[in-house]
């Protein structure tokens, strides 16, 4: 692959992409105009005469990570030959999109993502989301809800995080809570984080909890994570201060995900994304009532705790008949239950 942009990610897994599906966005709007957004567009199964009525799996990604994270799903998706074209954007400061240039959140990412999907003018949309890919790919239909086909949700909120058990002030654990990290971890080794909380996010007590994480720090601080391996893709990009700080930025919201929140930016000032989360929290039940949906949740996790799945079954009734909890899995579900989400995005796009 001949990358396009001014990622230090310089030499994605040969999986990364399959050959000749990379495509290369120029950002024509808005805080991010003029920067380069990498995404992957694969059309799977036989060309249809009417290429309009073929569904759109739409698969957004979340925090630390990158297109990557959905590569078990993608396949599984191609192997199905079912008819479908599917679109993996990395947003902004991941994977193989350009560097961050302030510290962005879920809002400013939503709003490229939107411009992504109307230069695309994607529709019979199937929205696929993980962690904060749920209010950037939620947040980027807003204006056009009537995109939307189905949607499944993996380990992932729009609304107030409920009080009671696992939040992100006690999670993964009550002395490490994780919005606490970005203080404690310094900008040169936060890739080190994402090397170990993506691919290895399982339930564990706090000794291994310890080991996995020095162990990983250590290993990015060498650099001795070796090129092709997941591990890599999530941390290549943080070896740039600007995109460790806007990934750190989204960590220290998580106390308050779903609530929206006021933070400063360095260089850009006050940014305030209040208003963003309301309009999607209307804009859900009101517009997707009837839609079919799915739900895969990692329940060692704040976002996969029964009060979560119970807001997005209330939003959203018919993911009840496609619902999925994992006890023995963590935040990042769709690293180790990919088939499982793959099974649910093929059964509502076969119905679009």
């Amino acid at each position: 692959m001949n990358v396009r942009s001014r990622t230090p990610l310089r030499s994605p897994p040969a999986d990364y992409c399959p050959a000749g599906c990379d495509r290369w966005h120029v950002i024509d709007s808005g805080a991010d105009a003029g920067k380069t957004l990498f995404y992957a567009d694969i059309p799977v199964g036989p060309a249809a005469s009417d290429e309009a009525a073929v569904p759109t799996v739409l698969l957004v990604h979340g925090n630390p990570e990158s297109s990557y994270t959905w590569r078990s799903t993608r396949d599984a998706l191609i192997a199905s030959g079912q008819p479908m074209r599917l679109i993996l954007p990395d947003h902004i400061g991941f994977g193989l999109s350009d560097p961050a240039g302030f510290e962005m959140v879920d809002m400013h990412h939503a709003e490229n993502l939107a411009g992504l999907v109307r230069h695309l003018d994607l529709r019979n949309i199937v929205l696929v989301v993980h962690d904060w890919g749920g209010p950037i790919g939620i947040g980027a239909m807003t204006g056009a809800p009537d995109r939307v086909a189905g949607l499944v949700v993996a380990n992932s909120t729009v609304f107030p995080m409920p009080r009671g058990g696992y939040r992100y002030t006690n999670y993964p654990f009550p002395w490490l809570p994780w919005f606490l990290t970005p203080r404690l971890i310094p900008d040169t080794l936060w890739g080190g984080v994402a090397a170990a909380v993506v691919s290895h996010a399982h339930p564990q007590g706090t000794v291994d909890f310890l080991r996995l994480t020095t162990r990983w720090l250590w290993r990015y601080w060498r650099q001795r994570i070796p090129e092709g391996t997941p591990e890599h893709v999530w941390s290549a990009p943080m070896r740039l201060r600007t995109n460790a700080r806007s990934s750190k930025r989204q960590v220290r919201q998580t106390p308050v995900w779903g609530h929206g929140y006021v933070y400063t930016d360095p260089d850009r000032g006050r940014q305030d994304n209040r208003a963003f989360y309301a309009r999607m929290q209307a804009m859900v039940p009101d517009a997707w009532a009837q839609c079919p949906a799915a739900g895969h949740f990692g329940q060692w996790d704040a976002c996969g705790k029964d009060s979560v799945i119970a807001q997005w079954t209330d939003a959203l009734p018919r993911m009840a008949d496609d619902l999925h909890r994992y006890p023995d899995c963590g935040h990042f579900v769709e690293e180790v239950r990919g088939d499982a989400i793959a099974r649910s995005v093929l059964r509502i796009a076969a119905g679009v």
